[in-house]
């Protein structure tokens, strides 16, 4: 289980195509601002409210800074192993089978439930938008979860069913999956452009209103630091945790190093480029809405303040008044132009992001069949998995079967909770590559990186160290499914994929799904 993957042959794949090295630190910066930007910003920052209050503010802080040494880390092995797998495949290289298992495992939870968050998010947004017009199209029920207090879940609302919106547009993505169909360069630029002038908008309308509103930011810290082995995932901490699902994305800048002009230059100006610019604009917008509306979390009559997301906060009085505060909404910068007398403005923003916010889901649904497809193509996972569409030369099989998971999840569950049960398999994932960076310079430490973390002894440490904090500082449902989602994944890999590993029986497999044209499965 200790068998390793030799780098020679992972990177046969990538010696077969010459790629052009065009990008510069413009493009770079560019391609990770649109990466970054999505669900997170838009949706999160209600549930980053109910657990810091405006204490949320410190929370993009921490979240971007972890964010950017992972960020570092993760770009020496993109460009060393610029292949399909991300984190799956340099854990593979460098410390082993099981542990790549573990992290492929943990990367299911990363892009399907963020797509699934994702999902939900946009089901705010687009009823949201139609309610702003007039337009009840679906009853209240169909729209939102049910209460849900299973063990140790929680969510919905009183009166939801099953979020039909969400389950609707993953369907949607889904069938163009299978189909083949990828956005074009020119239509992620749009989309790009649309998501960072809503922010703008946003940012403009309501930063000259926190002269008049300074009291919103008392008390700043309402529920506190945090403690990351309480719990609980409040304070600034636990919304650290949870924000951290809005930076989320760099990776296409770090895997983008085999493309880029002087990677040992333009990488890490790409990547802590845009984490900059996206986290000041994450300041400025959590700014705008503490200081316009107001972002204090929520007590129980109790004297207890709601868990974010839970149907007792749904269904409080104050959640129910004309005027709700922050915490109750589904599509936070909408709803807060529309509180302060923007009503236009809140429905533009609330527009870019129902227009925007799908090609998020294409994306990480995108990501991970590309995780299982190299599992199976692996040996880890059945090769049935791994089947090519002999129409579209697509992997139909497991794209199906993405597809119904992350619709079932965003039927039920809402989207802090998704994104939080994201975090846990992110987090796991990026230590474990920071932890590989490190081994490598030992291990390997002849071979050619186009780029090199700075300091890594430093950078490496400080990345592991945060997003260890970060994962402690997720609420324990969280951490319990991430240790239950483990154990699974430990005991399917000793039943199947340590005996059927590729390595393990001496298969040589280099190929890649781009290289099927005929569109026959992989060896």
């Amino acid at each position: 289980m200790w068998r390793v993957k030799p780098l020679d042959q992972i990177l046969a794949t990538a010696e077969k195509k010459s790629l052009k090295r065009s990008l510069g630190p413009i493009q770079l910066t560019l391609l990770g601002i649109g990466a970054v930007i999505g669900t997170g910003i838009f949706v999160l920052t209600a549930t980053a409210a109910q657990k810091a209050g405006p204490g949320m503010m410190v929370s993009f802080i921490i979240a971007g800074f972890v964010c950017a040494v992972a960020a570092l880390c993760y770009s020496e092995l993109a460009s060393m192993v610029p292949v399909a797998g991300s984190a799956y495949t340099y854990s593979y290289a460098v410390m082993g089978e099981m542990i790549a298992w573990l992290v492929g495992w943990a990367l299911i939870l990363e892009y399907a439930l963020g797509a699934s968050a994702v999902a939900v998010g946009w089901s705010g947004h687009l009823i949201g938008l139609l309610d702003g017009y007039g337009y009840h199209i679906l009853p209240h029920a169909l729209t939102v979860g049910p209460p849900i207090q299973l063990g140790f879940m929680h969510g919905g609302e009183v009166g939801g069913i099953f979020n039909l919106p969400a389950v609707l547009i993953t369907v949607f993505v889904t069938a163009l999956l299978i189909i083949g169909t990828k956005e074009s360069a020119t239509f992620n630029a749009v989309l790009v452009a649309i998501k960072v002038a809503a922010l703008t908008l946003f940012v403009v309308l309501t930063l000259p209103l926190i002269s008049g509103h300074m009291d919103n930011f008392k008390p700043f810290t309402p529920r506190g630091w945090g403690n990351p082995f309480d719990g609980s995932g409040t304070g600034v901490l636990g919304a650290a945790a949870s924000i951290f699902f809005a930076y989320v994305g760099f990776d296409a800048v770090s895997t983008a190093a085999e493309e880029t002009k002087n990677p040992q230059r333009n990488v890490p100006i790409g990547l802590i480029g845009s984490l900059l610019i996206c986290t000041v604009f994450y300041l400025l917008v959590a700014g705008g809405v503490i200081g316009s509306l107001g972002a204090q979390p929520l007590m129980g009559p109790d004297g207890q303040f709601f868990a974010d997301g839970s149907p007792q906060l749904y269904g409080s009085a104050a959640c129910s008044a004309t005027h709700a505060p922050l915490v109750c909404s589904k599509e936070a910068l909408a709803y807060v132009l529309k509180e302060v007398h923007q009503p236009l403005a809140g429905a533009l923003v609330g527009l870019a992001a129902t227009i925007a916010l799908p090609s998020v889901v294409l994306l990480m649904m995108y990501g991970q069949t590309r995780i299982f497809f190299v599992m199976a193509r692996d040996g880890l996972l059945p090769g049935f998995l791994s089947t090519v569409h002999s129409k579209f030369r697509t992997p139909w099989v497991i794209t199906l079967i993405t597809g119904i998971v992350v619709a079932i999840a965003a039927a039920f569950l809402p989207v802090g909770q998704l994104a939080d049960y994201s975090n846990a398999g992110t987090l796991f994932a990026f230590a474990m590559v920071s932890l590989g960076v490190m081994i490598l310079r030992f291990t390997d430490k002849d071979r050619v990186r186009p780029f090199k973390t700075p300091m890594v002894f430093v950078v490496a440490p400080l990345s592991i160290i945060g997003c260890v904090v970060l994962f402690f500082s997720l609420n324990n449902e969280s951490k319990i499914l991430f240790a239950g989602w483990a154990v699974i994944g430990l005991i399917f890999y000793f039943l199947f994929g340590f005996w059927n590993s590729n390595v393990r029986r001496g298969v040589v497999d280099s190929v890649d799904l781009e290289d099927h044209g005929s569109g026959q499965p992989p060896a």
